[in-house]
This record gives C-alpha cells, structure tokens and sequence, in this order.
C-alpha cells in the first residue's frame, strides 16, 4: 500500500504528462505500427512453425534434421541480434536475384533497398516466432493418443487428411494457451526495433521524450500500452 501511495503521489512521475501523452497522435501511430507488427509476425510465424513442425517429427531424416537446425539457430541466438543481422544482410548479399532455377531468367533486387528498417523487423520477428511455434506446435501433435493415429490409418485417410481431421483439431487444446502466451511476448518483443529505427511504440515515446525531457512519464505512456 505504501508504494502505492509512494507512486500516484511522487510529483516526479508526471502522472499529468502521462495523461497527455497517453493518447498523443505519435503515440496512437506507433501502437498500430506495433499491433502490426505482432499480428503478422504471429501470423506469418504460425505458419511457417507448422512447416516446421511437420518436418521435425517427419520419417525423412534430411526433413527432420533440417527443422531441427532452424529450430536450435533460431532459439539459441538473441532476437536483438537476429534483428540487426536482417537489418545488414546486404553487408553479405548485395543483390539477389529471383528466378528459375537452371534457367537465365531472373530479376535482380538491390538488398539494400528491399530489407528496410520494417521488413528487417517482420523477417527478423516471424523467423523467430516460427522457431518457438514449431515445437508448441510439435508438443500439441504429441499430446494426440496414439489410438486417435491409429483409428485414422484404420478407416484409410492420407497424411494430410489426418493432419486436418484428427491431429491438428486435437491438438489445438494444448497449443491455443501457448500461443497465447507469444501473442503477449511477441507484442512486448517488438520494442526491440526500435534499435532499426523503426516507430513502433517505444520509439515513438523515445522520439517524443528527446524533444521534451520528460523520459520517465513517455516510458510510462509505452508501459501502460
């Protein structure tokens, strides 16, 4: 009670900046541009998490090896640095060039100009997030009794048919509340860059707070988002 009183009563919280701020126009843009940025990522990174996770409990060892390589990369290397490498991929591919393979027909794109600061964030977000999802995912299909497997080969259903019917719906139980968990995460992960420049929330409460040195109550105005 004492830190609370401590808190709403201590002048140099601001809480009146706070208020002000809360709902401020630079404010309100850097929370879309977050919500943006954690609805697609989310997105982008379930589906390539379900990729992964069906390669990962695959019989194909290449399949599965491969899956579990991106999974160990990806969860085992900091998201600030992930982001920053996106953000500089042009240092090791200047160009790339999308086409046909064993053909000349291409086009080539200037790295510099497509991996700017917002999609070096998406990229950097969603193949991170798929890491994670993929073995939320994979721990779901786990928790599918094997006599739900085993009934579906009987009545003659196909791999994919079964991922659809039996697997996946049976398995939602377990994944939908982790998910949900990297929803949260996810929205809070994406102060992260703002180090790319990119205004999302935190960086637009830093751009406000350089102009008017009132850091505290603008960090306030982030958190409380």
């Amino acid at each position: 009670m004492g830190i609370l009183i401590s808190v709403s009563t201590n002048p140099n919280f601001k809480w009146g900046v706070v208020a002000r701020y809360f709902t401020h126009e630079t404010i309100l843009r850097g929370l879309m541009l977050t919500i943006f940025l954690t609805v697609a990522s989310m997105a982008l990174g379930t589906l390539l998490g379900l990729v992964l996770a069906i390669m990962r409990g695959s019989s194909i060892k290449p399949l599965a090896a491969t899956a579990g390589v991106y999974i160990t990369l990806f969860r085992g290397t900091p998201v600030l640095v992930q982001l920053i490498f996106w953000f500089n991929i042009s240092a090791l591919y200047p160009n790339l060039t999308i086409g046909i393979p064993f053909t000349d027909i291409g086009t080539a794109i200037d790295t510099n100009a497509l991996m700017g600061p917002i999609t070096a964030a998406l990229v950097g977000l969603t193949l991170n997030e798929a890491a994670y999802m993929a073995e939320i995912i994979r721990g779901g299909f786990s928790s599918v009794g094997k006599g739900q497997i085993e009934a579906a080969d009987s009545l003659g259903m196909s791999g994919s048919i079964k991922m659809r019917k039996v697997i996946i719906p049976q398995a939602m139980p377990s994944i939908i509340p982790a998910t949900g968990n990297q929803v949260i995460g996810m929205f809070k992960e994406t102060s992260l860059v703002s180090v790319l420049g990119v205004a999302e929330l935190l960086q637009s409460a830093q751009l406000i707070y350089a102009r008017t040195y009132e850091t505290i109550p603008l960090l306030l105005v982030a958190s409380l988002w």
